[in-house]
């Protein structure tokens, strides 16, 4: 580590490093968990009256547990990192509210796996971001931090604007469409959705089992290859390194009518400079049934598995849900068996013919959005660039490259084989040197 790297962190307000970076800093005696955690409580407590990102909060619990985590020796890679659960995650020590009125003040008994991997290595659990109603389609009232009258995105919208806003470094998001990556793309952060299954699901609130998905939001790659490693029971390493540039397919998908000239401009843009930079480029059509996919996911998988998931809730507190979920669990109670067993055996069918789209190609660049945040707070954008990357089940990675016509980000979407996370997120780093415009993360006013 650099002399000036040291005296960069040090000169910086605690809040604006990067969750590697705190744990750096904090084994190097230059700053404390308490400091850090202070420092992102001061955050919210300037900038939480707007951006909304935030369910529940306790500040002297997390103050509590960084005071100890100082008197102690080193728990883990997390040590002293603040980190935001999005409020469908169970936590053991503060409310689980699914962001409906049913759950108001709920306390389970016992954290979700993912957040007790992250309390075991040392982090510090901030609190607990807002989510749309139960993960779905109805927004909280959490504001993109970058201009406070556009979208977040949903449904993990407090987690993308937190760690956006420079309240925490990194958060928990889950992705049953859309969900981790186009808030991230939105608030001009680093979204992960590791491959179908990465990381252990226990203790997380359901909404359609055969593609819920926990993800990371955060400020660095470097970030979520380290809470990726703690939750895969990883021992943290060194970034992969590539032997050669990546060979890219330029993926438009079905959906690239759909994209708007900001979304075209950045993946065009993207594909020509890392071909001048010299990536093997070449063009991905995917093959014609694809197509449904995007369909397959949002309109039936998602409302049939979501309305078995909400029996309880629907029996018994059917008034508290609001209206575009209720049509939703509707629809998938009135779904016959065979059309949701169809879907189901075309996301097979599709991820059976992934080799075949790969062929000798490390990932694929797609659009990740449709363009920049929507303005208005009633609704949080179309997922259909990622959903149907979600029910093939593959790795994909949000970066923030571009600005929008408004001055807003627009990402590009990275795509990996399934089970390859870690060539994806190497490529990604090898990427982003050459794209990367670190002005855009974050919210800096």
């Amino acid at each position: 580590m650099s002399t000036l790297a040291v005296e960069t962190r040090a000169t910086r307000a605690p809040n604006t490093l990067s969750a590697t970076e705190i744990a750096r800093a904090v084994a190097a005696g230059e700053t404390t968990c308490e400091a850090v955690v202070r420092a992102c409580l001061e955050r919210i407590g300037e900038r939480e009256h707007e951006v909304h990102a935030w369910a529940s909060i306790d500040p002297e619990l997390s103050l509590r547990r960084a005071r100890e985590l100082d008197r102690a020796a080193t728990r883990g890679p997390l040590h002293g990192v603040p980190i935001g659960i999005k409020d469908i995650i169970d936590t053991a020590d503060l409310p689980t509210e699914m962001g409906s009125p049913i759950y108001r003040g709920h306390r389970p008994a016992t954290d979700a796996a993912c957040v007790a991997l992250a309390r075991a290595a040392g982090a510090v659990i901030l609190g607990k971001t807002v989510t749309c109603e139960f993960a779905g389609m109805t927004p909280g009232a959490t504001a993109n931090p970058h201009n406070l009258a556009h979208t977040p995105g949903g449904s993990s919208s407090g987690s993308g604007a937190a760690v956006a806003d420079f309240m925490v470094p990194v958060a928990y998001g889950t992705q049953t469409g859309g969900s981790v990556l186009r808030p991230a793309a939105y608030c001009g952060v680093f979204g992960f959705k590791p491959s179908f299954g990465a990381f252990n699901r226990r203790g997380v609130y359901p909404a359609a089992e055969s593609l819920d998905t926990i993800g990371l939001i955060a400020r660095s790659l470097d970030d979520l290859e380290l809470v990726a490693a703690v939750l895969e029971l990883r021992t943290p390493s060194a970034p992969d390194a590539l032997d050669r540039p990546p060979r890219i397919g330029l993926c438009r998908t079905p959906l690239w009518d759909k994209a708007q000239p900001e979304t075209v401009s950045a993946v065009e843009d993207a594909a020509q400079r890392l071909g001048r930079a010299g990536a093997r480029l070449s063009e991905v059509a995917l093959p014609e049934e694809f197509a449904g996919l995007r369909h397959a996911a949002r309109e039936t998988i998602n409302n049939y598995e979501r309305a078995a998931a909400m029996a309880h809730e629907w029996s018994t507190d059917r008034e508290r849900i609001r209206e575009r979920l209720g049509k939703r669990i509707a629809l998938g109670r009135a779904m016959p068996h065979e059309e949701y067993a169809a879907a189901l055996r075309l996301g097979e069918d599709c991820r059976a013919r992934l080799p075949e789209v790969f062929g000798d190609i490390d990932i694929l660049l797609a659009p990740c959005t449709n363009g920049e945040a929507p303005r208005g707070l009633g609704e949080t954008g179309d997922p259909g660039f990622q959903t149907i990357w979600t029910i093939l089940y593959t790795p994909t990675l949000a970066l923030p490259t571009h600005r929008g016509p408004n001055g807003l980000p627009v990402a590009i979407q990275l795509v990996g084989r399934r089970r390859d996370d870690r060539r994806l997120l190497a490529c990604a780093r090898w990427v982003w040197q050459r794209l990367g415009a670190p002005e855009l993360i974050g919210y800096r006013g």
